[in-house]
């Protein structure tokens, strides 16, 4: 992994090929592994995998991880690192970052945007498993947050086993290995506790309508969203429907049975649908 020093700490990366630059952004609770089986069907490019802040081999500053501060540490990281044109493809929060980064003065450098799995705009509660809703609603219970995600790590120890059925033990200890002990897990927490439901915490569904007003605004991006099915939470049928009409420049492509983890359910047909759209940009 290659280190760079930003805002006094470090963000940490991996990257591979040569040619027009295109960054995998992962999300919570997961690392830059998340892209693995990704990568090797997208041909043609420079591919560059971060750790985000607080995970993995990035730094892990005296910050609180809020949304505000993952996108200064990202911002500052491709300002060193990809200072000229960018394509930016995101999964869960890492697509709720590009989105966030391109609206907030990026769109210049930025050639495409590919999401999946991600943050469109902030999250209805009748949108997701009733688990989803219950789960997020206690780790913002102070104590309660603390004991699931530091001490009990379900995001990775249970949901993780529930939400990709037959995932290996070796793959759950390369995830464990980026959060290993209880203070080093503090950025899962904090994103469990920004997760948009039902419009709270109000400054991050407001930083997400923001962005949704960039994406419907933006024609000269294009835009690729990968949906998966059976069509659930941040993937669900309503959430599509709103970007088909919200979205400008947007391709919508299936990509397969999966669920939310899809990079690592159906990593090949993420990729080729990547590189087919990549190959519209050329």
């Amino acid at each position: 992994m290659i280190k760079t020093d930003v805002l006094g700490s470090w963000i940490a990366h991996a990257e591979s090929g040569e040619g027009p630059a295109v960054v995998f952004l992962h999300g919570n609770p997961t690392s830059s592994y998340l892209w693995r089986d990704v990568l090797p069907h997208v041909g043609g490019v420079r591919c560059l995998v971060p750790d985000l802040i607080g995970v993995g081999e990035s730094g892990k500053p005296a910050i609180e991880y809020r949304f505000d501060e993952q996108a200064r540490y990202l911002a500052a990281w491709l300002d060193a690192v990809v200072p000229g044109e960018v394509v930016l493809v995101g999964h869960d929060w890492g697509g709720a970052l590009a989105q966030d980064w391109a609206a907030r003065g990026g769109s210049a450098r930025l050639r495409g945007l590919a999401l999946i799995e991600t943050f469109l705009r902030p999250v209805p509660s009748a949108e997701l498993d009733p688990r989803a809703v219950e789960m997020f609603r206690a780790v913002r219970e102070p104590g309660v947050g603390e004991q699931m995600i530091l001490q009990d790590n379900v995001l990775i120890d249970r949901n993780f086993r529930r939400l990709v059925p037959g995932m290996s033990e070796e793959d759950l200890d390369v995830y464990r290995a980026a959060y290993p002990e209880p203070e080093a897990r503090r950025a899962i927490l904090a994103w469990a506790r920004e997760f948009p439901l039902d419009g709270e915490p109000a400054r991050v569904a407001a930083r997400i309508d923001a962005y949704g007003r960039w994406m419907r605004d933006s024609g000269d991006v294009p835009k690729l969203l990968m949906t998966v099915s059976p069509a659930t939470g941040l993937g669900s049928p309503e959430a599509v429907a709103w970007a088909r009409d919200n979205v400008s420049a947007l391709r919508i492509e299936d990509v397969g049975e999966s669920g939310h983890q899809a990079p690592e359910q159906v990593p090949a047909a993420i990729g080729r649908a990547v590189a087919r759209w990549l190959e519209g940009l050329r």
